[in-house]
C-alpha cells in the first residue's frame, strides 16, 4: 500500500486555510496536511476583538460577494462549505463619502473603484479635464501592456479624478497610491476592456457589463460573531495538524520531496514532505527559496509592502452620519485615511445603549512614519480629525483599541502579473511540488486569498499525481 502523501502548508492565515480546507476535499483518505504558522494565531489579517463589550473586526472587515464574472465570490463559497452561510450579513447602510475641501460628499455612484463611466456623476467631487478621454482610434492598452492606474486615469481624465476620486479609493484598500499600483492587478477587469474599448469611460462601462449586478444584490458581507468564525471553521474542516508558534526557518528539496527546519535555531526540528504550499508574505517567502531558487527568490523579494494602524474608539451617543463611513483623499492633509462608522454600517452590531463603533485607518504607503506615534497619540489624533470632518466635538471614547499591521499590504508596481506568472512556470519546471499562494502574488481581499490557495492546492494534487478536481 502506498504511502499517504505529505502536504506541509507554510502560513496559517485565510490562504493557507483554504487551501488545506481542498486539500482535505479533494486528496486521498489518510493524507497528512499541516499547516505551519509561525505566530501564535492563525487568521492572518482576519482578527475578531472585543471592545466595550461589542464584537469589533482589528483586520478586515468584509468580503466581497461577487467575483469578478459575476458568480459567487470564492469567499462566499467557502463559507458555505463550513455551514457558515446563514451567518453571512450585509451592511445596512452602503452610502460612504469622501472629506473633500473639508466637508464630507457623497461617492458618486457608477464609478469602478473610482474611476468614473458617467462623467456627469462625479461632478459633485471632481472636474474631469476639459476634452477629456477622446478616442483616439485604438485601444487603451496593448496585448500584454500593464501601466499604473493613476498614470492612465489622469492622461485621459486629469488629476482631480485621480488625487479626489481613484486614489482615496485605491488607498482604502491597499494604502498605496494610485501612480504606482498596477492597473491589471488592483483592477483586473478594467484592464481586460481597456485592451478593446478607445476610451477610459468605455472601459468602466463594458467592465461593469461583464459583471452585472443584480439591483439591490448586497456587495459586501461578513459574519455574525465576526470573521475569525471563518478562520475557526476552516481549520477544523481542514482536519490539518495545526502547529501554532511554529517558524518554518528553512526550506530544502530532497530526492523526493522537501526538508523543513522548523523552530528555533538552537533546537531545529526537521520534517519530511512530499509538497510544499508556500502563504506567507513575499519577503519570507524569498528568504526560504534562496537557498535553492536564488534568482525566483530576488524577484519575489522585490515586492514591497504598506504599513498600517486600525484605531477603534468606543463613542457614548455620538452625532454620526448616516454614512458607512468616508474615505479622505492624500491631498487632504490628514492622518487618517478612511473611516468607517461601525455600529452604523453593520446594524447587527447596534445597540440600544447609543453606544457606538467607529473605525480608522492610519497609514500610506511611504508615509510609515505617521505610525511611529505611541497609541495614545493615534487615538487622540483620530478623535480629533474625526470630529473636525464631522464638524462635531465628538464625546471622548470610553475605550479604545490601536492594532497596528506592519508589513500588511502589498505594493503591486506595473508588471507585477508578469513576474508572478514567470515565477511560477519556473517553478512548475524546476520544482512542481512548491506553490507559491496568497496576497503577496494575487491580490488582496478575501476571495481572492481564498481562490489564490484553492488553485494552489489544485496544483500540489497534479503534481503529486491527483486530478485536483
Amino acid at each position: 500500500m502506498a504511502r499517504p502523501w505529505r502536504v506541509a502548508v507554510v502560513g496559517g492565515g485565510i490562504t493557507g486555510l483554504a487551501a488545506a480546507v481542498r486539500l482535505r476535499d479533494r486528496t486521498p483518505t489518510g493524507t497528512e496536511i499541516t499547516v505551519y504558522e509561525q505566530s501564535g494565531a492563525l487568521g492572518g489579517k482576519l482578527r475578531t476583538g472585543e471592545l466595550a463589550g461589542r464584537t469589533v473586526e482589528l483586520g478586515a472587515e468584509s468580503f466581497l460577494m461577487r467575483d469578478p464574472a459575476g458568480g459567487e465570490s470564492a469567499a462566499v463559497t467557502l463559507a458555505r462549505r463550513l455551514g457558515l452561510a446563514e451567518a453571512i450579513v450585509h451592511p445596512t447602510v452602503g452610502q460612504a463619502a469622501l472629506a473633500v475641501d473639508g466637508e464630507l460628499r457623497p461617492v458618486p455612484a457608477g464609478t469602478l473603484v473610482g474611476v468614473p463611466g458617467d462623467l456627469d456623476r462625479v461632478a459633485a467631487v471632481a472636474e474631469p479635464a476639459a476634452d477629456a478621454d477622446r478616442d483616439a482610434g485604438r485601444p487603451l492598452l496593448a496585448a500584454d501592456e500593464d501601466v499604473a492606474v493613476g498614470a492612465l486615469v489622469r492622461a485621459r481624465l486629469g488629476d482631480q479624478v485621480v488625487d479626489r476620486l481613484v486614489d482615496p479609493m485605491l488607498g482604502g484598500v491597499y494604502a498605496g497610491r494610485a501612480d504606482d499600483l498596477s492597473l491589471v492587478t488592483t483592477m483586473p477587469a478594467l484592464a481586460r476592456a481597456a485592451r478593446v474599448e478607445h476610451t477610459l469611460v468605455g472601459a468602466v462601462r463594458a467592465a461593469q457589463a461583464a459583471a452585472p449586478r443584480a439591483p439591490g444584490a448586497p456587495v459586501f458581507g461578513t459574519l455574525t460573531g465576526g470573521l475569525s468564525r471563518l478562520v475557526e471553521a476552516a481549520a477544523t474542516a481542514s482536519g490539518a495538524t495545526i502547529r501554532r508558534n511554529a517558524a518554518v526557518r528553512e526550506l530544502t528539496p530532497t530526492a523526493d520531496g522537501w526538508r523543513l527546519t522548523v523552530g528555533p535555531t538552537r533546537d531545529p526540528e526537521l520534517v519530511e514532505a512530499d509538497a510544499v504550499l508556500l502563504t506567507v508574505p513575499a519577503r519570507p517567502a524569498a528568504r526560504l527559496l534562496a537557498g535553492f531558487a536564488p534568482e525566483i527568490a530576488a524577484t519575489v523579494g522585490d515586492l514591497d509592502y504598506a504599513s498600517v494602524a486600525l484605531i477603534t474608539l468606543a463613542l457614548p451617543e455620538p452625532a454620526l452620519p448616516r454614512l458607512s463611513g468616508f474615505l479622505v483623499p492624500a491631498t487632504e492633509g490628514l492622518l487618517i485615511k478612511a473611516s468607517t462608522f461601525f455600529t452604523t454600517k453593520w446594524g447587527h452590531l447596534a445597540a440600544p445603549d447609543g453606544l457606538a463603533l467607529v473605525r480608522a485607518s492610519v497609514g500610506r504607503y511611504g508615509e510609515e512614519t505617521s505610525l511611529q506615534l505611541t497609541d495614545d497619540d493615534l487615538v487622540g489624533t483620530v478623535h480629533r480629525e474625526l470630529s473636525r470632518v464631522l464638524g462635531v466635538a465628538l464625546p471622548a471614547p470610553v475605550a479604545s483599541h490601536v492594532q497596528r499591521w506592519g508589513g500588511a499590504l502589498p505594493q503591486y508596481t506595473p508588471g507585477h502579473a508578469g513576474r508572478v506568472a514567470a515565477t511560477r512556470a519556473a517553478l512548475r519546471t524546476s520544482h512542481p511540488t512548491l506553490v507559491l499562494a496568497g496576497a503577496g502574488h494575487d491580490g488582496v481581499g478575501i476571495p481572492v486569498c481564498v481562490r489564490s490557495g484553492e488553485t494552489a492546492a489544485g496544483e500540489i494534487i497534479e503534481a503529486l499525481g491527483g486530478s485536483g478536481q
